[in-house]
């Protein structure tokens, strides 16, 4: 399968950020999967029942960061 790469940025109050957060957790918990649209197209990438979670929480600067990874 060839590489697949989708980013998308978009500014939100941070209610809208947590409920995004937790409609990416309820696709990883119940669905065993994740998904996205990409040119009209829904691609799905199965989630595996082991996965490494990186948590980087990056404060003290003029921008503070929140950086969540799931590798596998």
């Amino acid at each position: 399968m060839a590489l697949i790469e989708h980013a998308h940025e978009e500014r939100m109050r941070r209610e809208a950020a947590a409920q995004r957060l937790r409609e990416l957790a309820d696709e990883l918990s119940r669905h065993n999967e994740v998904s996205f649209v990409r040119e009209g197209v829904r691609v799905t990438v199965p989630v595996p029942d082991e996965v490494t979670l990186t948590l980087e929480i990056e404060a003290g600067g003029d921008e503070n960061e929140i950086e969540v990874e799931i590798t596998w």
